[in-house]
């Protein structure tokens, strides 16, 4: 089988100090609560808000729609990865390992610093890929969280490409980030748990059927 990624080696910088810059992103939770990450000055990526992650993970952590879903000791995929924040969220959190999976290069290297910043080298993997056409994993994940652009159409085809491609454990859960003006899709193989919506944002919360 294919890895899922290579390790990413560095040291942790001390936790960053001061306000929140136009170009930081802070952890919501867990280890690292408060500490702040990178996110682009520009909009070329549109990181989830704090409010959105947020309200997930309190889901996830919480006995998410009525799972028996554990996120501690976890393996997570993050997938259209962006800044990394989602998964640093799940490795704050508890999550034993996250993969990060971006196809633009320039996102890579922001990941790898934020993972740097964090010290989360040893639980981290990084994988260039398109998510609608992912290869075959080596392991099976307990959680995938996905934000694609919106309006796009790549949710189904990058959940469809997990469950293809061995992504996923019987029973994963998956979180779908959309537009609030856009329904969640029906996927082969994934059960509707739920869906939220916090102002112009909506995420949906999925259950792998294999």
């Amino acid at each position: 089988m294919k890895p899922t990624g290579n390790k990413l080696g560095g040291k942790t910088p001390a936790p960053a100090k001061g306000p929140i810059k136009p170009n930081r992103l802070r952890i919501i939770g867990g280890a690292w609560r408060g500490r702040l990450i990178e996110a682009p000055a520009d909009d070329t990526i549109r990181p989830t808000s704090d409010r959105v992650r947020e309200s997930l993970f309190n889901r996830l952590m919480h006995g998410a729609a009525g799972t028996d879903f554990v996120l501690s000791g976890a393996r997570v995929a993050d997938v259209f990865a962006g800044t990394g924040a989602m998964g640093l969220e799940a490795l704050s959190r508890g999550a034993a390992h996250a993969t990060f999976i971006e196809r633009d290069m320039g996102a890579h290297a922001l990941i790898r610093r934020n993972v740097a910043t964090l010290g989360a080298e040893d639980r981290a993997s990084l994988m260039s890929a398109d998510a609608t056409n992912l290869p075959r994993a080596a392991l099976a994940h307990d959680l995938a969280l996905l934000d694609p652009p919106y309006k796009e159409g790549l949710l189904a085809p990058a959940m469809l490409s997990l469950a293809r491609q061995g992504w996923l454990k019987p029973g994963a859960l998956v979180s779908a980030e959309m537009d609030a003006g856009t329904p969640a899709p029906e996927v082969v193989g994934f059960r509707l748990l739920d869906r939220r919506e916090a102002g112009r944002i909506a995420v949906a919360l999925y259950q792998f059927q294999s």
